[in-house]
């Protein structure tokens, strides 16, 4: 059987991650920081675009990467409107979507922008993988307590999904026979019920839905959001706002920094509040996923932890301490998104299964 390659893109804030793979082996990856002063004229998706492709051509040119032997090129998905979960062959109507931001102004929207230029130039098709906008949720799920205010779940789908899969490969089972609950934990949570291979319920880790995390605010009552808008206290713009609440919250706004690793020496050193705000994070976070236990009727067969805080095992035990009793936890630090964005587009090319069509 033929070992396809493919250039697999995600791309975050502040970092440009690449990966080459011939069939499900990985054989190069690179991460690029990008420095304030690289991106202070970057104004535009498009000035973006323009930025980390450059990059990106230079490093596979000055390594001698034969363009010409990828097969396809692939991109974590955008902000678009919701979809089911799979894979997706970028087509005009996501690159139009993508580029004017209507859903959602995100680094991720590059994925498939990028992924289309790229392949486009080759010759080679282009696609995006779970990207966070997967829609698969229980119509109980749908609705807010305000009609003019749909529930809108974004989410680490990638991630979610490919940890779930993971599990799954590992237990000998088809990911569709089991009722999992996913939590990936980073600068945004997302805490997931899986049951059936679909997610059917999930929060809006992006804007802030659910725990508080290490930069995004979490639950807060709406009146005093109204009350603290229209005093000014955290801006008069939407983007002053969504900065305050879903970049300098949570951790950040408890402590000054989303870094796991210093709160956790700060508490090694007495730090009584830097404990206090760490051990916060994993009730509310163990609060979420006992919620998705009640979706799944109690009936869960593993609760998997992910993403970067996973990394620490004293957060992981505090988790564990609240929701072992529901099922058995596992724990995947990090992510798997690069090898998940490589499989998605390996099944298509493979025939496993069809692109699905935006």
């Amino acid at each position: 059987m033929k070992e396809y390659k493919v250039l697999a893109m995600n791309f975050g804030s502040t970092s440009t991650k690449i990966a080459i793979f011939e069939g499900n082996k990985e054989v190069m990856q690179q991460v690029f920081r990008h420095t304030t002063e690289e991106m202070k004229d970057i104004k535009t998706m498009e000035d973006n675009a323009a930025f980390r492709k450059g990059v990106i051509l230079s490093f596979l040119k000055e390594n001698g990467v034969d363009m010409s032997q990828f097969d396809a090129v692939v991109g974590r998905g955008g902000l678009m409107r919701p979809i089911s979960g799979g894979t997706y062959i970028v087509n005009e109507n996501m690159l139009k979507d993508l580029h004017s931001c209507e859903y959602g102004y995100h680094v991720c929207n590059l994925g498939g922008i990028l992924a289309n230029e790229i392949g486009g130039e080759l010759g080679k098709p282009a696609y995006v993988v779970d990207p966070p906008v997967v829609y698969e949720v229980a119509d109980v799920a749908k609705l807010s307590g305000h009609p003019d205010y749909p529930r809108r779940p974004l989410f680490h789908a990638l991630n979610q999904k490919a940890i779930a899969k993971r599990f799954a490969s590992e237990q000998g089972v088809p990911y569709e026979s089991l009722r999992l609950i996913v939590a990936h934990m980073g600068g945004g949570t997302s805490v997931g019920a899986h049951a059936e291979g679909k997610v059917i319920d999930v929060n809006n880790g992006l804007e802030g839905e659910g725990a508080f995390t290490g930069e995004r605010c979490g639950g807060l009552t709406a009146l005093d959001v109204v009350k603290a808008t229209l005093s000014g206290k955290w801006g008069t713009t939407y983007a002053e706002i969504r900065h305050e609440l879903c970049m300098k919250s949570g951790l950040v706004g408890h402590t000054g920094t989303n870094d796991g690793r210093e709160i956790t020496r700060r508490i090694k050193e007495g730090d009584k509040h830097a404990e206090l705000a760490y051990r916060t994070m994993a009730y509310q976070v163990a609060k979420e996923i006992g919620a998705m236990g009640a979706t799944l009727k109690g009936k869960v067969d593993a609760i998997l932890l992910t993403g970067g805080f996973a990394y620490d095992s004293t957060l992981m035990g505090w988790i564990e301490e609240y929701v072992g009793y529901l099922a058995p936890v596992h724990v995947y630090p990090g992510e798997d998104e690069m090898l998940a964005l490589a499989q998605g587009a390996l099944r298509v090319l493979s025939g496993q299964e069809e692109a699905q069509v935006y």
